[in-house]
């Protein structure tokens, strides 16, 4: 069987991967696609069913570029940060302003016309995601000083600009997400964590009554995706849209939110990346010789805190909170394994996470196409194999955790996931998530971030 043959039926091997033939056929796809999703400065999240730019797409989108060229990754970067709000709030779209087919749009949104704190250009939507963007800095600049001395100077020139915009964008986290310092940031939305129809949502969601008022739209994602079984259902959908007027009539104003927004969850895995991505902050303000490494230690301790002590003893994983009703919200998805990104357990706590990461509960299931993360359990009721992100595999899901857990020295549990990581994107679509029993792509291909991960997880 030729090597194309072999990527084509996802069938690659760990020796095959070694040996450069699988791989340099998967970089050639890879890179291909981030170039045919660029527009201007910024990457197309997907080329057809996300036109603009997205905020922690971006940031892992800028690694996958950075394999290609830092300079160009630091110049997708800024594109996003010219979207920053004034308190410092970095907003989850971009939106481009020759797209126009796209639901819901800038109009939607309308956050300039509700609050100054928005820009007037470029048009943004008025919730954030989760920030990767830290992490994604200091692994451009790792790049940049491989790449060669001219590309190396020509990042760390960039990086007290980026600097200053990233500890903004800290600093709004942790004074408008959690003004009491839990450790936990809170969200008004589900696309704020990226997670929009996660099983974690279900309780909160169940009690959105969906404006009677609430205008007829046309969905993208649902005439570009013909299969709606992959997709958030129709009244999924009303509450995500009520949810977005409702932040809108508030003037996307935090202090209202905290005791209006019909949705507020705290999220865990947005708090392991915060704290993951604050130490990295930290390590680049002592690289700089920044005054605010102390602060940004503290903000990183602070969430590793909060996020340890989200683990529900009976679930053996992290578990939000519903804000409106204090209640938690115990779920079998992958969220919960958000105290690995950050750290924070006591080692037989988190010796215990990692052999329920990889039991038959999890990776381990003798079911799976491939040993990576499902979203949700396949042990769950609530597990969903083709839903969206209530079973499917997210390749850049399990990239995440193999690139915190390596920096974590777990070398044991990022080995196996990242070959496995490799296999699953070998049919060579770079789906936006899988099916996970049978590998099949689903959602969108030539996904940007899943582009991104392949040239990440590919050996170097």
């Amino acid at each position: 069987m030729s090597a194309a043959s072999d990527l084509r039926t996802g069938r690659a091997t760990a020796t095959a991967w070694a040996d450069g033939v699988h791989g340099a056929e998967l970089a050639a796809r890879a890179a291909d696609a981030l170039r045919a999703n660029r527009v201007g400065s910024m990457t197309r999240a997907a080329p057809d069913l996300y036109p603009h730019q997205w905020s922690w797409d971006a940031g892992f989108v800028s690694v996958g570029i950075a394999h290609l060229d830092p300079r160009r990754a630091c110049a997708e970067l800024d594109h996003l940060f010219s979207g920053q709000w004034r308190t410092g709030m970095l907003p989850h779209i971009v939106f481009d302003p020759h797209e126009h087919s796209y639901f819901p749009g800038p109009d939607r949104w309308a956050c300039r016309a509700v609050t100054d704190d928005a820009p007037a250009a470029p048009r943004t939507s008025g919730i954030c995601q989760p920030p990767v963007h830290a992490l994604a800095v200091e692994r451009i600049v790792a790049l940049a000083d491989c790449a060669g001395p001219a590309t190396s100077s020509a990042v760390r020139a960039w990086l007290p600009s980026a600097y200053r915009r990233l500890l903004a964008w800290h600093r709004y986290l942790t004074r408008e997400r959690d003004p009491r310092g839990t450790g936990l940031i809170t969200v008004y939305h589900s696309w704020e964590g990226g997670m929009d129809n996660s099983p974690r949502w279900d309780g909160p969601y169940s009690r959105v009554a969906v404006a009677l008022d609430l205008p007829p739209y046309r969905r993208r994602d649902t005439r570009l995706v013909t299969d709606p079984g992959q997709r958030p259902t129709r009244l999924e959908y009303d509450r995500y849209l009520t949810g977005l007027d409702q932040l809108r009539r508030a003037g996307y104003d935090d202090a209202r939110l905290r005791t209006t927004a019909g949705y507020r969850t705290t999220d865990v895995l947005f708090s392991a990346v915060f704290a993951a991505a604050s130490g990295a902050l930290a390590r680049i303000a002592r690289d700089l010789g920044a005054g605010e490494v102390a602060e940004l230690e503290e903000h990183a301790a602070r969430f590793r805190a909060g996020v340890a002590a989200s683990v529900d003893a009976g679930l053996g994983l992290a578990v939000d909170t519903d804000l409106r009703t204090s209640a938690p919200l115990p779920a079998q998805t992958v969220a919960g394994f958000a105290p690995l990104l950050c750290g924070g357990l006591d080692p037989a706590a988190e010796e215990a996470m990692v052999d329920l990461f990889r039991s038959e509960r999890w990776t381990g299931h003798p079911g799976l196409r491939h040993a990576v993360l499902p979203t949700t359990s396949p042990t769950s009721p609530d597990f969903r194999p083709r839903s969206y992100w209530r079973g499917p595999s997210w390749p850049v899901v399990n990239w995440l955790f193999v690139w915190l857990l390596e920096q974590r020295g777990r070398a044991e549990v990022v080995e196996p996931l990242r070959r496995a990581s490799l296999d699953q994107l070998a049919e060579g679509s770079l789906a936006e998530y899988y099916e996970p029993f049978t590998g099949e792509p689903l959602g969108s291909a030539r996904q940007s971030w899943t582009a991104a991960a392949a040239l990440d997880l590919l050996p170097g």
